[in-house]
């Protein structure tokens, strides 16, 4: 079938990611009918936002083994992954940019406001210093993932890691090339995005959720990783997918099921203060990083999560919300594999 001929969604996921990777990735997920079904010269915003993630998890499921199965094991059993949200991490100086890279949130509210998506809370993590903000978007709120976007707070930390971490993130570039910017500006003023260049855009765009800055020097890594856990984590990963998450009915049931399976599961499950919100995840994957000094290293990588939601009383609809509780325990995956640090 010609890209002429495909919804608006398979079209932009093929050209990214190929014929076969795109209809595979797109077999796994569960998507609103209403977005697949929506096509022609032109693309919506929410449209290029669900191809955006569509292909997002795809790279999540190409650098985590461990969700990778999980996800095969599904759709074998018949299932489909109902994709709640992505987690990524920022990182933010007190004076300005990182390198040419936006400070902080800034790098992607630039993509997230453009594409529909507006700021629903923001969750204090002050014990990791760090600040958490849920972006969902206005047209298909409970269909299209919402992004949980944190920013790691330099200033929080002392001076030795404020130098550390102005070295390794300072080498930062803009990863947006003016047809990209070109293409989040007609989506802000609400004109047409032909389907042409919503194609083109979107692998630019993709590659905003990666890493920025140059190797770290391992030295570096080491002091940033006995101050934070995060900040090492973003020094290797820098803003790749933190991790994707699966809705599912009874995340506890599930839960228990993937331990007698010896998945490498969470031991404890996160709830939130209203009960509404249920979360555990497998343990980060290690992966293969290369450091300046030319050495090859096992680091944390990112991991898969699951997570349930119930009905809010209040409004009658799924409870979006997360929790700060919930967060930090999550966050916890990355850390469980210090030891792998070598």
């Amino acid at each position: 079938m010609s890209i002429e001929n495909m919804g608006s969604i398979e079209a932009l996921v093929v050209a990214s990611l190929g014929a076969d990777a795109g209809r595979q990735t797109l077999d796994r997920l569960a998507i609103e009918p209403a977005l697949l079904a929506q096509h022609g010269d032109t693309v919506s915003r929410a449209a290029f936002a669900m191809a955006l993630n569509v292909a997002l998890f795809a790279d999540l499921l190409r650098r985590v083994p461990s969700g990778d199965a999980y996800v095969t094991d599904t759709v074998a059993r018949g299932g489909k992954v109902i994709f709640d949200h992505g987690a990524l991490r920022s990182i933010r100086f007190p004076n300005g940019p990182t390198g040419a890279l936006p400070g902080g949130e800034d790098a992607f509210t630039r993509i997230f406001l453009p594409l529909g998506y507006t700021m629903a809370a923001i969750y204090p993590l002050d014990r990791l210093k760090m600040t958490g903000r849920a972006y969902r978007h206005s047209d298909f709120p409970e269909a299209i993932p919402q992004f949980f976007l944190s920013e790691l707070h330099v200033d929080r930390f002392d001076a030795e890691f404020a130098e550390a971490a102005g070295r390794v993130f300072g080498t930062s570039r803009d990863p947006l090339n003016d047809q990209a910017k070109d293409v989040l500006a007609r989506y802000e003023g609400d004109s047409p995005v032909q389907l042409v260049d919503a194609i083109a855009a979107l692998p630019v765009i993709l590659s905003a959720f990666d890493r920025q800055h140059e190797a770290p020097v391992f030295a570096d890594y080491q002091l940033l990783l006995s101050r934070s856990n995060e900040a090492a984590w973003i020094a290797t990963e820098g803003n790749g997918f933190n991790h994707a998450t699966d809705r599912v009915a009874d995340v506890a049931a599930l839960a228990e099921r993937l331990k007698g399976e010896d998945r490498p599961m969470k031991a404890k499950l996160e709830v939130s203060a209203t009960g509404r919100v249920r979360q555990t995840a497998f343990r980060a994957d290690s992966v293969e990083r290369l450091f300046a000094d030319g050495e090859l290293r096992q680091v944390p990588g990112s991991f898969y999560e699951f997570i349930s939601r119930d009905i809010d009383p209040e409004t009658g609809r799924l409870d979006l919300a997360f929790d700060t509780g919930n967060a930090t325990g999550i966050f916890a995956m990355t850390s469980a594999q210090e030891s792998a640090v070598r």
